[in-house]
């Protein structure tokens, strides 16, 4: 084969080369920076791209709020002696005539023993009918029911007294050493108290929400707010369910970056500088600097914030977009707080994607120069 067959034949394979490596285009980790610019809202698609500092953090960086209602906060801590549905009650009655009411006759007293509040907080006296008890104290029932008798026996003295088998109590289930059923006593009337009485968390504080469920009503704090707010270190109430779980927030991390993946939150709050060094920081090989974004759906107030219009309807799309070669773009980053279900991108930086084009076709030019070489000597 002469040297101008070669040359030709070389010629041909860059040409191929070059109109495949157009057609199919080369393995990249995700989008480049003009891509994402594409989507914009001043482009061709519908997404807000803005670019993170001061104004934009003092916007976004709204971690949502954990917090008790005032329903919870404002319940009183429950007496020690006030009385609930399912307790049990003992009754002594006395009266001053000879044929009594309720006292057998050549007794001085009738003993009623176990008496329980039913689920509605009544209990029934013989004579003196149903009585409300729940929420009251013994000295309270304890009028109550000398007021109904002496309409029928004159001045009855009554004795009202608490039994073992408290019927307040309260439930523990989750991240604690010691789930079950635990009763509410003068040491363990509030949340706090109470935590610690089942054996404190199985899981790091760090991450551990406790929710609170009262009837219809759902309430749930950090863990670690009982102790830095100690207005959230509640009363608790006959029935109320505790449930203590593992914070179950994440985001996902992609392109060059150390590792692509999903990472679970390991604190009440993440910055993007802190998201970045989880996930191995930026890969010195191959990221740009220039080009990390962060993928959100916005509720609608911030969006309006953002971008400083009221005609949006709904949560809308937004990319922040974090230069880190920017002056204090390391400290944008660093007050940018991450939120749940973000994404967490980086591109490739320009010259990545030059060299796998180089690469490509200096592979595909040596596998020509192999094959043309082979068949010169035919």
């Amino acid at each position: 084969m002469t040297i101008l067959h070669v040359r030709f034949a070389r010629g041909v394979a860059v040409l191929a080369a070059l109109s495949l490596l157009a057609a199919c285009g080369l393995p990249r980790s995700g989008p480049n920076r003009a891509e994402i610019f594409s989507g914009s809202v001043m482009e061709e698609g519908d997404a807000f791209i803005l670019t993170v500092d001061d104004r934009i953090n003092a916007i976004a960086g709204v971690t949502p709020a954990l917090a008790f209602s005032e329903g919870f906060l404002n319940a009183s801590v429950l007496g020690s002696d006030t009385i609930q549905p399912g307790d049990v009650l003992g009754l002594t009655i006395w009266e001053n005539v000879d044929d009594g009411l309720l006292v057998p006759e050549g007794m001085n007293a009738a003993v009623l023993d176990e008496v329980q509040v039913d689920g509605s907080g009544f209990i029934f006296v013989p004579y003196a009918g149903r009585i409300r008890a729940a929420g009251n104290t013994p000295e309270a029932v304890r009028r109550l029911i000398s007021e109904k008798l002496e309409e029928q026996t004159p001045d009855p003295q009554v004795q009202v007294s608490r039994l073992a088998g408290d019927g307040s109590t309260v439930s523990i289930a989750g991240g604690v050493t010691g789930q079950g059923v635990y009763p509410i006593q003068r040491p363990t009337r509030t949340l706090a108290n109470m935590l610690a009485n089942a054996g404190g968390l199985s899981i790091p504080t760090e991450i551990a929400q406790v929710t609170v469920v009262r009837g219809a009503h759902t309430g749930t704090i950090w863990f670690e707010d009982l102790y830095t707010h100690p207005a959230h270190d509640i009363a608790l109430r006959n029935g109320d369910q505790i449930i203590v779980q593992e914070d179950t927030r994440s985001f996902t991390a992609l392109g060059a970056t150390g590792t692509q993946t999903q990472i679970r939150f390991d604190s009440q709050s993440i910055s993007a500088i802190e998201a970045l060094a989880q996930v191995g920081g930026l890969s010195s090989a191959a990221a740009d600097p220039t080009g990390v974004f962060v993928f959100r759906n916005e509720p609608e107030a911030i969006a309006r914030a953002l971008v400083g219009r009221d005609d949006l309807i709904g949560a809308q799309r937004v990319v922040y977009v974090l230069d880190l070669t920017r002056p204090n773009g390391i400290f944008f980053a660093r007050d940018f707080a991450i939120r749940d279900d973000d994404t967490v991108y980086v591109t490739e930086a320009p010259f990545v994607q030059f060299n796998k084009v180089i690469a490509a076709l200096t592979g595909t030019l040596g596998t020509v120069d192999a094959v043309t070489t082979a068949t010169s000597g035919l």
